[in-house]
C-alpha cells in the first residue's frame, strides 16, 4: 500500500534558508556610493566644499546645497560611518515597502530626510556661513523610522509605543551627548551638524508611519542589521 501523496512531505522537506546576506539593493547602492563619491571629492580642488550647504546660502537664494552637501563628507571615518549605518538601519526600512515603487519610495524618503535635516540646520543656524556637509541627516531619519519597526512583527509601531520611546529617547541622548562633547569623527575642513541629526531623526520617525501604510508590505524586518 503506498502512502498518501504529501503525507509525509512536512517531514522530508528542506528548511528554507535566507541569504546570509539580504540588503536590498537600493540600499547597498547608496551604502557603496558614500565611500566612491568621497574618493573622488578627495581630487576636487576645493574638496567639494563649493557644493557644501551653509544656513546662509538660505537667504541668498541658494538650495542646491540642501541636496549636494549630502554626496560630500569630511573624512574617510565620515563617510565610512555613515555607510555602516546606513546599511543597518536602512535595510529594515527598504524592506518594508513592497512592489515596483518600494526602491523608489525609500530613495525619496532618504532624500527628503537629508534634504529636512539641512533645512532644519539652517533655520536653526540662520544666518551662519559655516559650511556643513554628510549624508548623517538622512542616516538619522533611517534611524529614526527603524525605531518604529523593530519588533513590529509586520507593521509600524506607534509612537507611544514603550519601546518605540524608550529607543528614541536613548539615540536623542547619545545625539545630544555628540553635540556637547564636539564628537565629529572624521570632519575635517566642515560642520557635522547634531542639530541636522536631530532634525532627520525627527522626520523619519514621523514620516515612516503614513509611508509604511500607503506602500509597507506587511513583512517585519527581521533583523535591524539586515545581514
Amino acid at each position: 500500500m503506498s502512502d498518501t501523496p504529501g503525507r509525509f512531505d512536512s517531514q522530508n522537506s528542506q528548511p528554507v534558508k535566507e541569504p546570509a546576506f539580504n540588503v536590498p539593493l537600493v540600499v547597498l547602492l547608496i551604502v557603496l556610493s558614500m565611500p566612491t563619491l568621497f574618493f573622488f571629492q578627495r581630487d576636487l580642488p576645493d574638496m567639494g566644499m563649493s557644493m557644501a550647504f551653509a544656513p546662509a546660502d538660505l537667504e541668498q537664494g541658494r538650495w542646491g546645497g540642501l541636496l549636494t552637501a549630502m554626496l560630500l563628507h569630511g573624512g574617510w571615518t565620515h563617510a565610512i560611518m555613515n555607510a555602516v549605518a546606513a546599511l543597518a538601519f536602512g535595510t529594515p526600512v527598504a524592506r518594508l515597502f513592497g512592489g515596483k515603487m518600494g526602491p523608489t519610495v525609500f530613495l525619496l524618503f532618504y532624500i527628503g530626510c537629508g534634504v529636512l535635516a539641512a533645512l532644519g540646520y539652517g533655520l536653526i543656524h540662520w544666518g551662519s556661513a559655516e559650511p556643513m556637509v554628510g549624508a548623517s541627516g538622512a542616516v538619522f531619519g533611517l534611524i529614526g523610522a527603524a525605531t518604529r519597526l523593530l519588533g513590529g512583527q509586520g507593521r509600524v509601531l506607534t509612537m507611544t509605543d514603550r519601546h518605540v520611546i524608550g529607543a528614541a529617547i536613548a539615540w536623542m541622548a547619545v545625539n545630544a551627548v555628540t553635540g556637547l562633547i564636539g564628537y565629529a569623527p572624521g570632519a575635517e575642513g566642515a560642520r557635522i551638524a547634531w542639530e541636522a541629526h536631530a532634525v532627520g531623526f525627527v522626520v523619519g520617525f514621523l514620516a515612516i508611519g503614513p509611508l509604511g501604510r500607503l506602500f509597507g508590505k506587511g513583512v517585519a524586518p527581521k533583523s535591524i542589521g539586515g545581514v
